[in-house]
């Protein structure tokens, strides 16, 4: 009797917990909707902020309305001013030597510098972008590239021997983007090298210091109202070299030429400077001694300008007196 009980209470508790287990399940989701909704607002928010995040970090993208790649360059509306980040930058040639300024040539408008490289040198991307173009131009820029950067500058590298990058490429600031050469209308081995915002031309020497192989700043404020004075006093203090003709310590490219260059003929090619402070920017890697190299200077004369004690380490981003 008490078996055939159990037996009973058994089967009625177990269809009890079936008979339950719909309610629970619905109450559990019930009670995980606004859990869900909460996560759902909480994942659009932190998409907003990371799309914000990259517009304020990618300034390049409120100054171009499509990605085109047919056209080098074209002109859209300048905005009547601008900040331009030239930090994180890299030289696009380890050459000093400028051969053709920016500005009025032979009748028409030179829109970058001419700078002297030896075929096969490598050339490098400016900044961090992305690839545009990647073509071959007969009667220009022969092989060329060019490159959007996230700062919202476009720079265009003609004349080149080879492309080592392809269309839609990520690339890093010191990423190798062609080999140094002389096709298209070009009467000698050198690098075009343009730089543009919305697709018109300025002067690649408000930014660039190729003698001294570094930017011009950490920043550059562009503005419609100055730029014509800013370009031509750019050119005046960093344009094309005044003696005639170049030395081969002054061009390294590939061959690492300056790497082997002694402490006279370095001091030779800085001698327009002498007299003058100047800063350095250090880069990852760099001591004092390969600064001083650079710079055709000593390590001793470093110390004294910038009151360093017996160590040779420097901090990436430190600027060094020279």
């Amino acid at each position: 009797m008490n078996l055939r009980k159990s037996i009973k209470r058994i089967t009625f508790v177990a269809l009890m917990m079936i008979s339950s287990t719909p309610i629970v399940a619905q109450d559990l989701i019930a009670r995980q909707a606004p859990v869900d909704r909460k996560v759902k607002t909480l994942d659009t928010l932190v998409l907003h902020n990371i799309q914000a995040k990259e517009s304020y970090e990618l300034p390049s993208n409120d100054l171009y309305g499509d990605w085109d790649n047919k056209y080098a360059h074209r002109a859209t509306a300048l905005p009547d001013s601008f900040n331009i980040n030239l930090r994180h930058y890299h030289m696009p040639t380890y050459s000093k030597v400028i051969t053709s300024n920016f500005g009025p040539r032979w009748g028409r408008m030179h829109k970058g510098l001419d700078i002297k490289v030896y075929l096969g040198d490598t050339i490098r991307a400016a900044f961090s972008g992305k690839v545009r173009i990647v073509k071959y131009e007969r009667n220009g820029y022969g092989n060329y590239v060019v490159i959007r950067h996230d700062n919202g500058l476009e720079t265009i590298y003609g004349h080149l021997s080879k492309h080592l990058v392809k269309e839609n490429m990520n690339v890093r600031a010191g990423d190798p983007i062609g080999l140094g050469g002389s096709t298209g209308r070009s009467t000698g081995t050198h690098l075009h090298f343009e730089t543009r915002l919305c697709g018109v031309a300025l002067n690649p020497a408000l930014f660039f210091d190729f003698r001294n192989q570094d930017v011009t700043a950490d920043n550059y404020m562009f503005r419609r109202s100055t730029i014509d004075r800013e370009s031509a006093k750019a050119t005046k203090a960093r344009g094309k070299n005044d003696q005639n003709g170049y030395k081969p310590s002054d061009v390294n490219g590939n061959r690492e030429i300056a790497q082997s260059q002694n402490k006279s003929s370095a001091a030779v090619s800085e001698s327009s400077y002498r007299g003058t402070v100047r800063y350095h920017k250090v880069e990852a890697g760099e001591t004092l001694y390969s600064i001083a190299n650079k710079r055709g200077t000593t390590v001793e004369e470093l110390r004294r300008l910038n009151h360093i004690g017996r160590s040779n380490n420097v901090k990436t981003g430190q600027l060094i007196k020279y």
